[in-house]
């Protein structure tokens, strides 16, 4: 199949059960029902045509979609709404540059370097319900490209432009000290040039694993618990974009897209792999 969203370049896509939720240049979410082919728009970010873009896409569940963007909001969207109404607002203290979402709380990272944490258990339609319960400082010195929750939601990941990652413990939002310290690492660098980070994502079945995509066009697995480095996969032609793994973490869809780090220019075509992965990539280390 292959449907045009009409929504100009898309930044951003979910799928929750049978439905394809993608988020546009133009700050529209639309949806793709797989089974039918139908379209259909679920809502939208508002404001200046140049800061509406829909950043940022994830699901809590099969019915409700959370979207952020550009206009510094994150908003959430009952597909089963007959209006294209968000059913929540949340106001953000700068655009949405990467998202991630747990069983109870959505992280999203902002421009001037917020880390803002929102609390939506009590989400039922009214916009007070669902909150930022906390709204911080990063602990790295540049931009923030992305964040990614611990499967456990104990911490997050997060990556920035200055090829960095920090891992940090939510000891102030679980109220539960666990005796860890945050730290960073540098990655993504070849010599002295330095490349940002565009994409984490933790392994499904070995929880404190997970992979970095960078704009130096390399994947690199790492042990998060032992802060070891696991393995770097054979470099891709252009930037990596994105990363998913499947159920079980033996494979990983790896999306290699020029992301526009040196401007326009010529550059290798958009390409999507699928490879398996070794144990030997993903298994944590010994101590």
């Amino acid at each position: 199949m292959n449907q045009t969203m009409e929504s100009g370049p898309l930044l951003s896509l979910t799928i929750p059960e049978k439905d394809l939720i993608t988020g546009g240049l133009d700050g529209s979410i639309r949806k793709l029902d797989i089974e039918t082919s139908t379209l259909s728009v679920v809502g939208r970010h508002t404001g200046e045509p140049s800061k509406v873009a829909c950043s940022c896409l994830s699901h809590l569940d099969e019915n409700i979609v959370v979207s952020a963007g550009w206009n510094s909001q994150c908003l959430l969207w009952d597909l089963r709404a007959s209006n294209d109404t968000a059913m929540s607002t949340i106001q953000l203290p700068g655009k949405a540059f990467g998202m991630d979402v747990n069983d109870t709380r959505i992280v999203v990272a902002t421009s001037g370097r917020r880390i803002c944490f929102v609390d939506y258990r009590a989400a039922s339609g009214v916009d007070d319900a669902t909150k930022v319960v906390l709204d911080r400082e990063s602990s790295l010195k540049y931009q923030s490209r992305c964040v990614s929750f611990f499967p456990d939601g104990s911490g997050i990941a997060l990556g920035s432009i200055e090829g960095r990652v920090a891992v940090e413990f939510l000891d102030e939002l679980l109220e539960v000290p666990s005796g860890k310290k945050k730290y960073a690492f540098k990655c993504h660098r070849v010599n002295d040039t330095v490349y940002p980070v565009n994409c984490v994502v933790f392994h499904p079945k070995h929880k404190i694993t997970f992979a970095t995509g960078g704009c130096d066009g390399t994947v690199v697995t790492w042990d998060g618990s032992h802060k070891k480095k696991l393995a770097t996969l054979p470099k891709f032609e252009t930037s990596i974009a994105a990363l998913a793994f499947n159920h079980d973490g033996s494979k990983l869809a790896i999306a290699s897209s020029y992301t526009f780090e040196e401007g326009e220019r010529d550059h290798p075509r958009d390409e999507i792999f699928i490879r398996t992965m070794l144990d030997s990539e993903c298994q944590p280390k010994e101590k």
